[in-house]
């Protein structure tokens, strides 16, 4: 399987005035907004040279080093909010690429770009802030229902990639872990189970934020097994 870097952006801090409700009127720093970038870039295990973060509790570090986002993506969008005008990076993305979706990428995928080789770590978490760069307050949300999120990758193998460089995928151990199942899984679409919970553990590729929760997630499993197993013996003493 292959993909295709079609952009790379990046982003500097900035200030604006921000317009969400409750919060109008008062300014946020942030490097949301990418512009793109038409050399070659290097990148290291903290990401792409010139990208910045503004929340780095939330952003950035190892297991997010790089957000990647399918190009096809931005057809739906435009389709579905023809008054934006989206454009490459306006996910806040780095690498825009084609030919890879939140379906056909998996957890602990491992691809090189040239002499570069990153590795999958987890989806992209929606926020407030893609609202705020477009001012539209449905988006976030239609970003979580959909599932079109983008995901994150750690590097193994710093280097330099351009433009039009090929991803090429070299591992796959995680063939069931795929960006979308752990959408689903998060956003409650699909139903938690331990065996899932026991894939994910012994992904050794997945982001230590998502590791750590699931202990609290074998522990919403073991209820559900507790309350369900209490209703059929509740069940046989009718």
């Amino acid at each position: 399987m292959k993909g295709q870097i079609t952009s790379i952006q990046v982003g500097r801090i900035q200030s604006y005035v921000m317009h969400r409700y409750g919060d109008a009127g008062k300014t946020w720093s942030t490097a949301f907004y990418k512009e793109p970038v038409n050399r070659p870039v290097i990148v290291e295990r903290g990401g792409i040279e010139g990208d910045a973060q503004a929340d780095r509790k939330h952003h950035g570090g190892a297991d997010k080093a790089v957000l990647v986002y399918a190009l096809e993506h931005y057809r739906t969008w435009a389709a579905e909010y023809p008054h934006l005008s989206f454009s490459p990076g306006g996910f806040g993305e780095n690498l825009t690429v084609a030919g890879l979706n939140e379906e056909t990428v998996c957890v602990g995928d491992v691809f090189r770009i040239g002499n570069v080789l990153v590795e999958v770590s987890q989806p992209r978490t929606p926020c407030w802030k893609i609202s705020e760069r477009w001012q539209a307050s449905s988006l976030t949300d239609r970003v979580r229902q959909t599932g079109r999120t983008g995901w994150y990758v750690r590097v193994l193998a710093p280097g330099v990639i351009a433009a039009g460089d090929a991803l090429e995928l070299v591992d796959r151990p995680h063939p069931d872990l795929s960006i979308s199942l752990l959408n689903d899984l998060l956003f409650g679409r699909v139903q938690k189970t331990k065996a899932v919970l026991d894939a994910l553990q012994s992904c050794r590729a997945l982001a230590n934020a998502w590791r750590s929760g699931i202990p609290e997630l074998r522990d919403e499993v073991a209820k559900s097994a507790r309350e369900m197993e209490d209703g059929v013996q509740k069940g046989r003493t009718l």
